[in-house]
């Protein structure tokens, strides 16, 4: 129940996961701070915009908000607005001269001065902005309101160290920093303990993790601060086998690693750790050689067939899915028949497809050849064709299957319409289940087991009754509209290095 007199909030969220957790950090701060969340529909005291920088029209998006949020700032004073994320990072200098009656800006890395910034824009009555270069405190050390009883995101590293020609995101979120495994399996514990069954371990390449450890390491041993430490690269793996060793944690996750850096004992661990979900979402980004050196990609197509086919000689069900960009600079016919050729042989499950976005601040951006809009429109709906026909056989192949699904909430437009509901299969696929005589009981966050009756290219269909439903404490939690709260009293210290035995034993089995 709100209390009377508290002040009201409401975070609205661009972007990727990244994003999407740093505004569970954001709810988080702003609750601890005595501040609530407003309620479905209603006017919120605080609107905290946590913004993208990917996309082309991420700019005309926030500004368009903004400008709607005007009236009611001009006839409300109390009222404020913070703008945040990788946009505000990127034009920190442009925010208030495009919306003057912004109250805050803050960058990606101090999301955790929040509180103080709005405290001080209202005690001050003039605009903070607050935008550091470089991580200050890992943000995971900083209080997390979760938005889903049962399944949650948890960073193991934050920035990247590609240079990617087409992305921007290394200039605005910095070089990678990975956290202690301790650290990690600490916060996956805690989330368990309040009845989170699936996380998601998140990362810009999380299969580069470990990669600042002997940096950090190196900075700490002022006896030899010219050798230089080995990099453990199997400590990504270590991780997966460690998350298997917690009791109660059912499903594991990640994303996203590059294949440039990814290795067998990877795949070894996701075949032999029976939590870790049979799923894999890898970037290919473009199937042409010539594009994927132009993109600074280190990797060409032979080497990411290649994983496929060593994942799924290991896990045979394996689900796919990856990221494609259409209409880089320079994109021959040529090259996007290497794409579509690649989308054909790799057989996706799904594909996040986008047409070529020219950021400013990119080398991509400068480039010559710029693809004229109607050519990459043409070749996007081509791509969009095939991969829709792929992911429709694909699917098509599950008929029949029997499917343990976690429960979801919200996931199906059509859900009420059909009496259904959803839920997520073991290898990410969505599946609209028919609950049958079971509708009354089943909660989101509970496990079902049902079989596969139908198929679409983004769904499935399981009509055929349920054949198992599990009650679990993530679906007592969602039913009592309880979220896990992480970061507060966990003893998750800032960014540094691990101590050398506590990694061995913590990521071991």
């Amino acid at each position: 129940m709100q209390q009377v007199g508290a002040r009201t909030f409401e975070v609205r969220t661009y972007g990727c996961q990244m994003n999407v957790h740093d505004s569970e950090r954001l709810a988080g701060l702003l609750e601890e701070a005595g501040y609530q969340r407003a309620g479905e529909g209603a006017d919120a005291d605080i609107v905290v915009f946590n913004t993208c920088a990917v996309r082309e029209n991420a700019d005309n998006k926030l500004y368009g908000n903004l400008s709607h949020l005007a009236p009611r700032k001009a006839a409300d004073p109390h009222m404020q607005i913070a703008v945040g994320g990788c946009l505000a990072q990127k034009d920190r200098d442009t925010v208030l001269r495009k919306a003057p009656w912004v109250d805050v800006v803050f960058g990606t890395h101090n999301i955790g001065s929040l509180p103080a910034l709005l405290d001080r824009a209202r005690h001050n009555r003039v605009a903070q902005v607050e935008i550091e270069e470089a991580l200050r405190e890992f943000p995971s050390a900083l209080p997390a309101s979760r938005e889903s009883a049962y399944a949650a995101w948890v960073s193991i590293s934050v920035g990247c160290n590609n240079m990617c020609t087409f992305c921007i995101v290394p200039a605005l979120r910095g070089k990678e920093v990975d956290r202690r495994p301790g650290d990690v399996l600490a916060e996956v514990q805690t989330l368990v303990d309040q009845g989170v069954l699936e996380i998601t371990l998140l990362g810009q390449n999380v299969n580069a993790y470990g990669v600042s450890f002997a940096d950090e390491r190196l900075r700490e041993d002022l006896a030899a601060p010219h050798e230089r430490l080995p990099r453990d690269r199997g400590a990504f793996a270590k991780l997966l086998r460690a998350c298997g060793t917690i009791e109660g944690l059912e499903r594991v996750r990640f994303t996203s690693p590059h294949p440039a850096e990814f290795t067998d004992d990877v795949i070894e661990a996701m075949a032999e750790t029976p939590n870790v979900c049979p799923t894999l979402h890898m970037p290919l980004q473009s199937g042409s050689d010539r594009i994927l050196r132009a993109m600074r990609r280190s990797y060409r197509a032979e080497r990411y067939l290649g994983i496929i086919d060593r994942v799924r000689a290991a896990i045979p069900h394996a689900a796919i899915t990856t990221d494609l960009i259409v209409g880089f600079p320079g994109e021959t016919e040529e090259d996007f028949q290497a794409t579509l050729d690649v989308v054909e042989a790799a057989r996706f499950a799904s594909a996040f497809t986008f047409q070529y976005s020219k950021r400013p601040g990119t080398p991509a951006a400068d480039l010559a050849d710029q693809v004229p809009k109607a050519v990459v429109s043409e070749r996007y709906q081509r791509l969009i064709d095939l991969q829709e026909r792929i992911s429709l056989e694909e699917n098509a192949a599950q008929v029949g299957r029997c499917v343990e699904l976690l429960v979801a909430t919200g996931e199906g437009r059509k859900d009420a319409a059909t009496a259904r509901m959803s839920g997520r299969a073991r290898d990410g696929r969505l599946v609209h289940f028919a609950p049958g005589t079971h509708a009354e009981v089943i909660r989101p966050g509970d496990i079902v087991v049902t079989t596969v009756t139908g198929a679409a290219p983004h769904h499935l269909i399981a009509d055929a009754g349920i054949v198992e439903h599990r009650r679990t404490r993530a679906g007592d939690a969602h039913a009592a509209g309880r979220k896990p709260k992480t970061g507060v009293g966990l003893g998750i210290p800032a960014v540094g290095a691990p101590a050398l035995e506590p990694v061995a034993a913590g990521c071991s089995r």
